[in-house]
This record gives structure tokens, sequence and C-alpha cells, in this order.
């Protein structure tokens, strides 16, 4: 358990920071701005709050009423920075074996093999960080905070350097690390295909207040929080599972609570739990029962809440089975279909809308077998 209460002004910006969350990966998401690596600096020590607590699995590393202000060196804490900050002049293994001189107790031999092994970097041991590509990198600056045994692992934009190509090459290692690692994972980012992809739970900050914290397809799922959650890419997470594969077609059934949505053919087995994003701008409502159409996914939902936003917009939070789904409409077809809370609705979602880079595993309870490259055919 993460516990975080601060309070601390910088120049002009206040920040008003409270929030709980568990083990696996708590993503601090919100615009440029809004106070986010601030938060992650106040907790690695590296700035002093005027008022605060902060502690991890109980270990108290701020109490400012009664005057406990742990070191930065005693928090146990790694931190992994936007760019990887490896020591040029030295291998990999080398670098790894750096954050080896911060750890205490236990074998460490064993410990750097399965870092290694969980970060899929034993062919890099041997090469120098100018020889390594930025997915490399970071998958290197990663193993080097671990191996420092921390109670806690920082992550402030570890991708925002990198390109889309990069991203996906490291985005399943970040998957094995919070499903894996066994150690709790606080990551800064404004991206929302980042956050819904990885995190365990979300706190939504702006303007340095919280305004949101919950899991993921519950934060994701709050018409009333957009803009917040990103507008051109804004949407919903669903929770599913791989039905059945249809060779015939080239397609594969996921099932939810909510049902079953037909996507691309996965490369991945049958039963192995996975989420799935689905923007807002890529549902079609519908009042009555479509026929006719060639959308192979339609969902039978209700109308939970209505949200006017720019553009004569309209944004629409439905309940479909136990989740939630986000749908953008226009104010004029809002009003020409009738569309208010507890109203029946089937929201319509074509198959290619849902990719690669829309699906991700779930988290501890997907099926992890296999090598950590791309899970999911192109």
């Amino acid at each position: 358990m993460l516990e975080v209460d601060i309070e601390h002004r910088l120049a002009t910006f206040e920040l008003d920071i409270h929030f709980r969350s568990g083990r696996g990966l708590t993503a601090l998401f919100g615009r440029s701005g809004a106070g986010k690596t601030s938060v992650v600096n106040v907790i690695a020590g590296l700035i002093h709050p005027e008022r605060g607590r902060i502690a991890v699995d109980g270990a108290v590393l701020l109490d400012t009423e009664r005057g406990i202000r742990a070191p930065t060196h005693r928090r146990k804490v790694g931190y992994v920075f936007q760019e990887g900050r490896l020591f040029p002049h030295l291998t990999v293994r080398q670098n790894l074996l750096f954050g080896r001189w911060f750890a205490s107790g236990g074998p460490p031999s064993a410990h750097l093999d399965d870092v290694v092994e969980l970060l899929g970097i034993r062919p890099l041991l041997d090469r120098r960080p100018g020889r390594l590509s930025g997915g490399e990198k970071q998958r290197v600056a990663i193993g080097r905070a671990l191996l420092a045994r921390p109670q806690l692992l920082l992550m402030d934009e570890p991708l925002a350097s990198l390109d889309t190509r990069r991203k996906d090459e490291i985005f399943p290692y970040l998957e094995r690390l919070r499903d894996q690692a066994n150690v709790p994972i606080v990551y800064v980012s404004h991206s929302v295909a980042e956050v819904t992809r990885l995190a365990t739970t979300i706190v939504l900050i702006s303007d340095g207040r919280v305004r949101a914290v919950g899991p993921v397809q519950e934060v994701m799922g709050r018409a009333d929080l957009y803009p917040l959650t990103g507008r051109f890419e804004a949407g919903a997470v669903l929770g599913v599972h791989v039905a059945a594969h249809d060779p015939r077609w080239s397609l594969t059934e996921l099932a939810g609570s909510f049902g079953k949505l037909v996507v691309p053919r996965l490369d991945v087995p049958v039963g192995t739990a996975l989420r799935v994003r689905i923007r807002a701008r890529d549902v079609i409502l519908a009042v009555t029962q479509p026929t006719g159409i060639s959308a192979l996914n339609v969902l039978a939902g209700q109308v939970e809440k209505l949200v006017p936003i720019e553009g004569g917009a309209l944004e629409v939070q439905l309940r479909v089975g136990n989740e939630h789904l986000l749908a953008r409409v226009t104010r004029r077809s809002g009003e020409a279909l009738g569309l208010a809370p507890g109203h029946q609705v089937f929201a319509l979602i074509k198959t290619i809308a849902i990719d690669r880079r829309t699906l991700s595993r779930q988290g501890e309870t997907a099926n992890l077998e296999g090598d950590a490259e791309e899970v999911f055919d192109s």
C-alpha cells in the first residue's frame, strides 16, 4: 500500500495531493504541468513539502507532523527518468552492477539473473550504451534501479523520448515488470495509450490536485472526467478474455461481462486475460437493434450520464454488463435519439477500430507464457 498526502507551494503553483493505491502500477496521469513529476520528486525525497505524509507498506518515509524526513538515499526508492542516464564508458553488465551498490541483503548474483531474464537483456550485457536502442537503454535503466532492491519504483515519463516503434518494443517488458517484479510502481505519463495499457490504478491529476483515483477501467470510463482523460484519444477500457479463434476469417472472439467482441486475429492462447481500449469516437449509437450492417460488434447498454463538450458534441457514458463504455455523438444526434439516463441503446463498434495498440495484457491474471515480444499480430 502506498499512502501519499502532501501539500506544498512551488512559486505560484500549489500541490494538494492525497491518494492511496495498492500493488501493481499506479499511473499519475494528467496533462503536462499538472504536477505529476513534482509528486514523484516529493516521494523520492528530492522536494521537501511544507506538510505531508508518505508511507510504503507501513514504512513511513515522510511525516512532517512527527518530524520524520527520511533522506533520499535511505528511502529505498528506485528512479527511472525519461532518459536512461547510463554510464557511457561502462558495459550493460557494469551499469547493472552499479545499482547493486545500493542494495542491502540477499544474494546479489541470483537477483542479477532474475532481472536480466525479466527484462530480456542477456544479449546486451557486453555492449556499451552507445550501441543500444532507446528502448534497450530504458530496459537497462529499469534493471539498474531494480538491482538496488527498492521497495518502490518511480518512473517519470520513461517512454517520452521513444518513437512508436521503440515504445511497442518496451511495452511487453513493462507489463512483465508490473506483473512479476513484486515491486509497486509509480508511473508518470500524460499518454492515454500508455496508462490504459499499463496501469493497475490511475491517479488523475490536474492543476496540482487529484481529480479521480481508481482502477483504470473505472476512471477511464467516466464521462464527467472529460477532457482530463483526453480529447482525441478519450475512451473506456474493458476487461476481456480470449474466447475463441476463427481461422477461416482470421478473427478472434473476446468475451466479457458485456457479451462478446470480434477483433482481428490475435496470436494469443484461448483464455488469455486482456484489456481493450475503445475510443469514444469509434462508437456509434442506435436506439433499436440494428440489422443489415457491416459492424460485427453490437453491445446492448444503458445510458448512465450525458456530458456536453465543446464543438457541439456530447460525451455519453454507458453501462454495458459490469463495465463502462464511452461514446461521442453530436448534440443534435443525442436529441434526435432521445438519449437520457436510463434509456436502453445499442453500441456499434467497428472490428477494425480494435488493433494491437488498443489491446494489452490484463495484469496478474494474464497468461504470460512465451517471450516478451509483440503479443499480437499486426
